[in-house]
């Protein structure tokens, strides 16, 4: 069991500061200006207003917070690689079905699917989230069917990581389009001050995600606490020796 890395100690702290603010800022922002999330077009509003508050919500703290929750287990979470494995591998399942359930929540209206993907927001949106869910099903395959070998697992891992830290990034990316997106809208159809409570908020929201990618990927490729770089260094001396013999 590893301890904590104290050089860890205040991005972990930052980390969860951040995410705390994320949260707030979102469910602030659905709960006080529901009216923003009502559809701009007259024949859409037989559609449950529901669905378009819930979209920035299962998007922003469903599938950004939690796995960006799921990159930081492997820094802090005590116990075995195979608990921390484990716990990742579900927090990141969470979070695929959150993205995917947001993503479905803009397909529930009357215009259709195809009338949702207009902008760079919507494309980036469905690439992350089927670039997730391909990533999840590898690291499924790769880390735990007892079929692959140890050398394979070795070969996948460091695309594994970059991968997971890219679809993150990408996330987030997406996220700030989308922000940029309906704060334009509001701006521009209906009249919202560009420094009203509301626009203070979605800029606030836009700032404190940027804050916590930085700080999440800064804590996941930390080279003072890496047990992922010293696991290579392990298996490939083991290996080694094993050829070498």
């Amino acid at each position: 069991m590893a301890a904590i890395s104290p050089s860890l100690v205040p991005l972990l702290f930052f980390a969860r500061i951040s995410g705390i603010v994320v949260a707030a800022l979102v469910l602030s922002w659905a709960l006080l200006f529901k009216s923003s999330f009502l559809p701009h077009s007259s024949l859409s509003f037989q559609e449950d207003p529901i669905y378009a508050v819930l979209h920035p919500l299962f998007m922003v703290i469903g599938f950004i917070l939690i796995s960006g929750e799921a990159i930081l287990i492997h820094r802090w979470l005590p116990g075995s690689r195979n608990l921390k494995k484990s716990v990742h591998l579900c927090l990141q399942g969470v979070a695929l079905g959150s993205g995917v359930f947001g993503i479905w929540t803009k397909f529930h209206g009357n215009d259709g699917i195809v009338a949702n993907f207009y902008s760079l927001h919507s494309w980036m949106g469905l690439i992350c989230i089927c670039l997730f869910g391909a990533q999840w099903l590898v690291g499924f395959l790769s880390f735990w069917h007892r079929g692959e070998v140890r050398m394979t697992r070795v070969k996948v891992l460091p695309w594994h990581i970059f991968l997971g830290l890219y679809t993150y990034g990408l996330a987030v990316a997406t996220a700030e389009t989308g922000l940029l997106e309906k704060l334009t809208f509001l701006q521009i159809r209906r009249n919202v001050s560009k420094h009203s409570p509301e626009s203070m908020i979605v800029n606030s929201l836009g700032l404190g995600l940027v804050l916590l990618c930085g700080i999440v990927i800064l804590t996941a490729v930390s080279p003072r606490y890496h047990p992922v770089q010293s696991k290579l260094m392990y298996l490939s001396d083991t290996n080694t020796k094993c050829l070498s013999s």
